[in-house]
């Protein structure tokens, strides 16, 4: 008697190929009494376009023998996959109208799949963008990471509270991903090194087994479907089976425990990801042994680490070149510096990653003895260049002395690289004139700008169709893979059927976005209000008390005087602190009460509502963002390395009230800083007020609404049961704000007064936001990675088609040739 087919078993051998046109759809649906079951047909049904062009690709890379790009990233925000394939390989509307004809909704079957939980934030989103964008330019390219089985953590509020609980992402498996057992890799920790007459060797290792897992990565109507690999830890065998015979059951399944939750520590993605690359360096056309020399690495690998969790590449591709194929250091120094470049993402102090000594050398003791010679090696250059001058060679040195000895992980970086670069040209300048000025002195050549961008594939087509049609309709199509043409809507400005249609979308996507937030949160929304929007990590530097001050304020006005003109609003903020980051939890907190009081305010009515989206992620992403009329990216001027929220509002018909910090300049720099809302002190002003000395008790006696505001606060308004609640927070205010809130309060109330002027003339508001659209070219990652590859990777993006899986294997040959030509 056959076995029963398990759920997943039946999904697999589902498909919707085929069903439209079959008359008895009855029939079709035995076994589906849940929509996941339809999501994992269709999902396997796109999978088998994806996979032909999948393997394609990889033949056509083995043919051509191209330079190849590896982008080593501790996250990836993917998010959702199912839609964004469909888009790339032009089968959405194909998928629709099969769906339709079964009777279900594409969008319901869509809400099904789970964000893949591997990232947090804008770095790991950044990577997502950046991924999709070397796809669509042809580049050869790979992304490196770990797969994590629990996401960073599903947000609940309760109470107002943020509560942390598991992202079980994989439960219902992921359909995306392919499991490659074949090319598992050992991964050595703890240990000694002995010195021989052969060199250095790392003995009485334990070994851990990376198991790598394949998702395609596909460009846009290209064929081309490149791959990120994404690394989990195996033990070597399930039990520890001496401890196993002898009764110790409990040791065994805690060694089996320790060996999987190792992908936690994130150098085993950096190492197996080495020597993986190392493995396909060899693997020519021309067959065992392939290459064999490693004259010409450089040339044929690029590795981009993606901030400073990646550092440990750099030691062990040392040792791969030194220990095991025999290079003398200073070959293997000179190769190693031509193939890492580095970008930096922050130029916070405490986010710069220093790893204690100790630790490594109990976890990887050669990988610090080669740290230590690196160091010897840069020092005596720095010692030679500025004799006698010890504290340059202190705040140089990759190793920091004071208290606790750490490796200070940007320096390997840079030391390590040929290739630096911020992520938009204020924060690089930053980096070269403040934050690494002694390496930039030494090597002014290797440090450069790459200002971050975003995919207009998932940040318009997909998240905004609307729009994105709109669009199409009158400048033509060619901008999904050229942002740069959207400066011909600058030519539509004054077009009252246009400003008509593009006020028309936005509220449609207000009216959509309203409906969804009164089911899940049972507040009433005014779809006419503005949706006024601040979305990101909940951070001090980011400055959602910022925000918070000026609802209060907002709130204070309309309950002084009720029967005022007041445009109304419906203020959005969400985000994820850290778990254990206190203070960040209590501006969720404060936001939370603050929302219960003015929400449920009979004086204030419709006109002011506050919502706190719960745990934020990239698919709650693509819903708020298209509804928003004003976006706020209000940093601390010099602390927010670029975002890329702000261009993703931008690109959605957003405005944005803002500091002159990350990106926002290089927007107001594109649209005119006269269509954006810029208020606050710009770096210089941060700078002089350090030198002065920064007095938040000065501005609370001096702006009666500021002072009225943290009298609220401090009394325990916002939370009578627990006056003190919020007394970690106005200490921290008055005391010790490092990012200044009170500095910028009365001129960034003053900027939201003009914002809510203009908001009451449709007219002109839609006018600034076509202006904004029409400039956000710039911000494609299409460019930024173009600039990367030419740049800093010694590639060139290419237009050339990969031939479909229905034409013959000739056909890959002679794209090849042509791709060799180029």
């Amino acid at each position: 008697m056959a076995k029963p087919l398990t759920d997943q078993e039946k999904r697999k051998q589902i498909s919707i190929r085929g069903i439209v046109g079959v008359e008895n759809v009855a029939e079709l649906k035995k076994g589906f009494n849940r929509h996941l079951d339809y999501y994992f047909a269709l999902a396997h049904t796109v999978r088998d376009h994806l996979v032909g062009r999948w393997i394609r690709t990889q033949q056509f890379y083995y043919e051509a023998d191209p330079k190849r790009v590896y982008y080593l990233s501790l996250e990836f925000y993917m998010g959702r996959t199912l839609q964004n394939t469909m888009i790339n390989l032009g089968l959405q509307n194909a998928c629709d109208e099969a769906i339709y004809q079964l009777g279900l909704d594409m969008e319901e079957l869509e809400e099904m799949e789970e964000d893949a939980g591997l990232g947090n934030g804008g770095l790991g989103r950044l990577a997502a963008c950046f991924l999709d964008s070397m796809a669509t330019l042809g580049l050869a390219a790979y992304g490196y990471g770990i797969r994590y089985e629990y996401g960073i953590f599903n947000q609940k509020i309760r109470d107002g509270w943020q509560v942390e609980e598991a992202d079980d992402w994989l439960r219902h498996g992921n359909p995306w991903e392919k499991a490659r057992p074949e090319y598992m890799l050992p991964v050595h920790f703890y240990g000694r090194v002995e010195e021989t007459r052969d060199g250095s060797k790392w003995v009485d290792t334990q070994v851990v087994l990376a198991m790598p897992y394949d998702t395609p990565i596909p460009g846009y109507m290209n064929n081309t479907v490149n791959t990120m690999r994404l690394w989990s830890a195996r033990a070597p065998n399930d039990f520890n089976l001496r401890d196993f015979n002898v009764g110790d059951y409990i040791q065994a399944v805690l060694d089996r425990n320790l060996a999987e939750n190792i992908s936690r520590i994130i150098v085993l993605y950096r190492i197996s990801t080495l020597q993986d690359i190392i493995r396909r360096f060899k693997t020519t056309k021309k067959g065992s042994p392939g290459r064999t020399s490693f004259e010409s690495f450089p040339d044929k690998v690029a590795v981009q680490l993606n901030d400073t969790h990646p550092a440990m590449a750099i030691p062990e591709l040392m040792r791969i070149f030194v220990d095991i194929e025999k290079l003398d250091w200073d070959t293997a120094w000179d190769l190693t510096r031509r193939t890492f470049a580095y970008t930096n993402h922050t130029v916070l102090p405490e986010a710069l990653e220093r790893w204690p000594v100790e630790l490594l050398e109990t976890l990887l003791p050669r990988h610090l003895q080669i740290i230590y010679q690196i160091n010897q090696v840069h020092l005596d250059r720095i010692a030679a260049l500025y004799p006698d001058d010890m504290d340059k060679l202190r705040k140089m040195s990759l190793i920091e002395e004071d208290g606790c000895k750490r490796v200070n992980m940007a320096h390997l970086c840079i030391v390590g690289s040929h290739a630096v670069n911020g992520v938009a040209e204020i924060h690089s300048n930053i980096i070269k004139t403040q934050v690494f000025r002694d390496f930039s002195d030494l090597e002014p050549e290797k440090f450069q700008n790459k200002t971050n961008g975003i995919t207009p594939r998932r940040w318009l087509l997909l998240c905004n169709p609307g729009l994105a049609e709109l669009i199409a309709e009158v400048i033509g199509e060619d901008y999904v893979k050229d942002l740069s043409q959207l400066e011909k809507l600058n030519d539509f400005v004054d077009d009252a059927a246009f400003i008509r249609d593009v006020s028309k979308v936005k509220q449609d996507n207000k009216v959509k976005f309203g409906q969804y937030l009164e089911k899940e949160y049972r507040v009433k929304i005014n779809p006419s209000s503005m949706f006024d929007v601040h979305v990101k990590r909940i951070h001090e530097y980011k400055r959602q008390l910022l925000n918070c001050l000026h609802i209060i304020t907002m709130y204070n006005r309309i309950r002084k005087n009720p029967t005022a003109p007041f445009v109304p609003r419906t203020v959005i903020i969400g985000g994820k602190a850290a778990p254990g980051y206190h203070m960040a939890k209590m501006i969720i907190r404060l936001i939370t009460s603050v929302a219960d009081v003015v929400n449920n305010d009979p004086v204030v009515g419709n006109k002011l509502k506050v919502i706190y989206l719960e745990n934020y992620r990239v698919s709650l992403a693509e819903k708020v963002i298209p509804a928003t009329d004003l976006s706020e990216q209000i940093s601390t001027a010099g602390t927010e390395a670029s975002g890329t929220g702000n261009m993703k509002f931008m690109l959605n018909g957003a405005l944005t009230i803002g500091t002159m910090d990350g990106a926002n300049v290089e927007m107001a720099e594109e649209a005119g800083e006269e269509n954006l809302f810029i208020f606050g002190m710009r770096v210089e002003d941060v700078a002089e007020l350090d030198k002065k000395g920064y007095d938040a008790m000065s501005y609370y006696k001096k702006i009666p609404e500021l002072k009225q505001v943290m009298d609220q606060i401090t009394s325990g308004f916002f939370s009578p049961r627990n006056p003190d609640l919020f007394k970690d927070i106005t200490n921290m205010l008055f005391k010790y704000d490092r990012f200044k809130v009170f500095a910028d309060f009365e001129d960034y109330i003053k900027c939201q007064e003009k914002v809510s002027k203009l908001y009451q003339n449709p007219k002109e508001w839609t006018k600034m936001v076509i202006r904004n659209i029409a400039a956000t070219g710039k911000f494609s990652s299409d460019r930024t990675i173009t600039e990367y590859a030419t740049e800093v990777w010694g590639v060139e993006p290419t237009d050339l088609k990969i031939p479909p899986p229905n034409e013959p294997r000739e056909a890959i040959e002679e794209t090849a040739r042509a791709l060799k030509k180029m």
